[in-house]
């Protein structure tokens, strides 16, 4: 079975909105997946969430000129992009200033190497699975900011 037919099982509605139940935050986000059924799955649930995807892009040249252009409050990137590193280009796009970011890879996890404080979600993944992804994103604080990012 494929990684999209998996995350379309379950009705986003019926998923948690926050912690306690409360609704999240509206924000604006920007959805990096060289699968195109998966990114546009991933943008429909996020936006029945009450998030705005502004931007779902598939290779990381892509996703560094739309980071740029729509200044997104959150970024959910998958690991391998095909032709790139979906953790190249957000450590490109986080010299620009600190975005809290999500992983997504169905890949092993062992094999990665993204710091101690790398939020990543593993593909299958399910609406909660995204709910507290997003927060922990949003409670992890930048190493440091202007020079070379760490990936957290």
């Amino acid at each position: 079975m494929s990684h999209a037919a998996d995350f379309a099982k379950a009705p986003a509605k019926a998923w948690p909105r926050g912690q306690e139940g409360k609704p999240m935050k509206a924000l604006r986000i920007l959805v990096v997946e060289d699968d195109v059924t998966i990114g546009g799955l991933l943008a429909e649930t996020l936006e029945d969430l009450g998030h705005v995807v502004c931007a779902v892009e598939t290779n990381a040249a892509n996703a560094v000129a739309a980071a740029a252009r729509h200044h997104p409050d959150l970024m959910i990137v998958d690991v391998g992009l095909g032709e790139a590193s979906g953790v190249a280009a957000v450590k490109e796009i986080l010299r620009g200033g600190f975005v809290p970011h999500v992983f997504a890879t169905g890949d092993a996890l062992r094999d990665l190497s993204l710091g101690p404080d790398a939020v990543l979600i593993q593909k299958p993944f399910r609406g909660p699975d995204i709910v507290h992804a997003i927060e922990r994103a949003l409670a992890a604080k930048p190493a440091h900011t202007g020079a070379a990012p760490t990936v957290t």
